[in-house]
């Protein structure tokens, strides 16, 4: 026996198609359609917070003159449905501008099919602009000026604004470290940290110091004081950490170059996740004198830019000469494999265009195993750990509960590793390191994912992202093993959120993978 539709609910989808039909007449001023979806007649009515028309004729004469209706979205819609030829429908609608308004229509069927009896328009207009950005920039930048630190000389890198990582010194500023009760009791650094110094030379100026995940211990870019920086593709998402500040504001246009730390990720992660270009140097190349520590065997200091050409000349500045220039391309497919399907399809492609774009060869193959990597990321985690405690401990034993849970709880993880635990993980270490210095010959790059998933929603379920984080971990410790160079490229859009490609050098092989990059040129443009 064949199934019956509820009368209800086939008047409902008329009215449904009826509402979708005039949102489309609206959005292109389509007077005649809008003049057959109202009910003729003396009593169809409608009002706004401006007055009420009453009659067909007086609302085609007003719809005549507006000249259009502001563009909007429907966000929710309510059907209620009151006899066969009579339903209310009540619209949630959005604004480009973030006004939001309600409507609500009460709707006739006739010879004429739906028409429009009764309708009622009103709006809520957005929070000043102004509060808004005040909100995202104290998310995104500790302190900021016009600018915060003028240049100092002239160079290849005249006018670039940077947004400096709460990390890096500051001549005249303390270093807060993502954390307020550090922050409070830090003095002003009577220097630049010498990197710092040199971009000044070069012509760059410091627009801000930005922000940073805690003690620069976490892949998320959330901070539980500060907030979370706004990534541009899309409301509630991730910005990526620990290099928070700096990708947001380099990602919305705000500074040109963020200059922050890879430990783990902390410049690779974000640039992902952002849509950006990020270099993490080669482990020892970049001094870190005045930079906050959190594990020396794998700190290193980098950047991100919006465009090839910029990280390019960054890395030329500050960085020796690469010994040979990139000849080959290597797509591993061990490690395509711990990204999402649709991020390692979208990034295979990629690799393909890289590989048309700079006429380099491109081969697949397997750069580890999967009992590799499980040991070396074991150990790259204990090391890790061990030295962030060694780093911080002490302040962070003399200061109970002053951190966020999860970094607190990595910090706790550190603290636990014993000392015969971490002389076998120094040694696993070691061993790993060894081993991708044989696989990596001077002139190849293996290409790889930046983070195994696209920018996750900040609400994402702590199970789901504790999955990501584990799957990123395991692709971005392996240059930190390795003391690697890694150069990211905004490569692919999936599902309208963008994935980074990486591309892992020989050591020493910086600037020709940033040569490589500036001759692809990759751009993404985000929609807010």
């Amino acid at each position: 026996m064949l199934e019956t539709v509820p009368l209800s609910a086939l008047v409902e989808q008329e009215v449904r198609e009826a509402v979708a039909r005039y949102e489309t007449a609206l959005a292109a001023d389509d007077l005649a359609e809008l003049d057959e979806l109202f009910a003729p007649g003396a009593e169809t009515i409608r009002a706004d917070p401006a007055g009420v028309l009453v009659s067909h004729a007086a609302i085609s004469a007003y719809r005549r003159g507006r000249g259009g209706a502001p563009a909007r979205t429907i966000t929710s819609l309510h059907v209620r449905v009151h006899a066969p030829g009579v339903a209310t429908a009540m619209a949630e609608t959005l604004r480009p501008d973030g006004t939001r308004g309600l409507q609500t229509q009460v709707w006739e069927k006739g010879p004429q099919g739906w028409q429009i009896r009764v309708a009622h328009v009103s709006s809520t207009p957005p929070p000043p602009a102004v509060d808004v950005l005040a909100r995202e920039d104290a998310a995104t930048w500790r302190v900021t000026g016009t600018p915060l630190v003028v240049a100092t000389g002239s160079g290849p890198l005249d006018g670039v604004r940077l947004a400096v990582k709460d990390l890096v010194a500051v001549a005249g500023h303390p270093v807060g470290a993502g954390n307020p009760v550090v922050l409070a009791e830090s003095l002003p650094v009577p220097a630049h940290a010498p990197v710092l110094a040199r971009l000044l030379a070069a012509g760059a100026e410091v627009r801000g110091i930005a922000r940073t995940d805690e003690l620069a211990y976490s892949l998320s870019g959330t901070n539980v004081h500060s907030g979370s920086p706004v990534n541009p593709w899309g409301p509630g998402l991730v910005v990526g950490g620990s290099t928070s500040g700096p990708a947001s504001a380099v990602a919305r246009g705000t500074a040109d170059v963020g200059v922050g730390t890879d430990t783990a990720g902390s410049i690779r992660v974000p640039a992902s996740y952002c849509g950006l270009h990020g270099l993490r140097p080669t482990h020892g190349v970049v001094p870190l004198d005045g930079v906050l520590p959190l594990a020396p065997s794998f700190d290193t200091l980098g950047w991100l830019t919006r465009d090839a050409g910029l990280l390019h000349r960054v890395a030329a500045l500050l960085l020796p000469a690469a010994a040979a220039a990139t000849t080959e391309l290597v797509l591993a497919e061990d490690l395509l494999a711990l990204a999402d399907a649709p991020v390692a399809r979208a990034l295979a492609d990629a690799a393909a265009g890289l590989a048309a774009a700079t006429g380099l060869p491109l081969s697949a193959g397997q750069l580890t195993t999967a009992a590799e990597r499980e040991r070396w990321f074991t150990a790259f985690r204990a090391v890790q750990g061990a030295e962030a405690w060694a780093a911080h401990g002490d302040w962070i034993t003399a200061h109970p509960g002053v951190l966020g849970p999860g970094v607190a709880q990595r910090f706790a993880d550190g603290a636990a590793v014993a000392p015969e635990q971490l002389a076998a993980a120094r040694e696993v270490v070691a061993e790993g390191r060894a081993a991708l210095a044989a696989r990596l010959p001077a002139g190849t790059a293996v290409l790889m994912p930046a983070a195994s998933s696209t920018a996750p929603p900040i609400a994402a379920d702590p199970a789901r992202k504790a999955e990501y984080r584990a799957a990123t971990l395991r692709l971005t410790c392996l240059a930190g093993v390795g003391g690697l160079p890694v150069a990211v490229a905004p490569a692919a859009l999936v599902d309208g959120l963008p994935a980074g490609l990486a591309l892992l050098g020989a050591a020493g092989s910086d600037t020709a993978l940033t040569a490589l990059l500036a001759g692809w040129d990759r751009r993404l443009t985000p929609p807010v």
